[in-house]
């Protein structure tokens, strides 16, 4: 595990109306504060990455199918400096094998979809976009420089 990155079982709760599952609450250790929330989608063949800040956190969480979550880490004073971790992302639908994922500053991030045409994430962050001063930087998603080999079934990213 990446040090810093926290993972949260989330718990499913089914009747016959369907389900509910909460992702985050203020009295959480998880929680630190709330910037804002938005929703991304990904399609099949497609890769967000490489994505990171360097002060923002994610918390990033599935809401509708199934994602391949991918970490590096590019903080040189970490114990896990250059280390890479794979999360699988799944909706709450899918009970015990849902998490949230909370990615601490400088640690490059991207998802793609897994075994659906499309993923949608949501992101918390602890800051709200800047869109005058945005903290965000990319890697291409084929960079060498992160020693990643993303499934063969990506053909694209940003």
């Amino acid at each position: 595990m990446i040090g810093g990155v926290k993972v949260k079982k989330l718990k499913t709760i089914r009747d016959d109306r369907g389900w509910l599952s909460v992702f985050l609450r203020q009295d959480e250790s998880i929680f630190t504060k709330f910037g804002q929330c938005y929703i991304t989608m990904c399609e099949k063949g497609v890769v967000k990455a490489w994505h990171l800040h360097k002060n923002q956190t994610d918390t990033l969480v599935c809401v509708y199918g199934k994602a391949l979550l991918v970490l590096h880490d590019l903080r040189k004073d970490s114990p896990t400096f250059n280390q890479t971790q794979e999360i699988k992302l799944l909706d709450p639908s899918h009970d015990k094998d849902s998490v949230l994922v909370k990615i601490p500053p400088m640690v490059a991030h991207g998802f793609t979809p897994m075994d659906c045409n499309e993923t949608r994430i949501l992101n918390i962050p602890d800051i709200p976009y800047n869109y005058a001063n945005p903290d965000e930087e990319r890697i291409p998603w084929n960079d060498t420089s992160i020693p990643y080999k993303w499934p063969s079934s990506v053909s694209r990213g940003g």
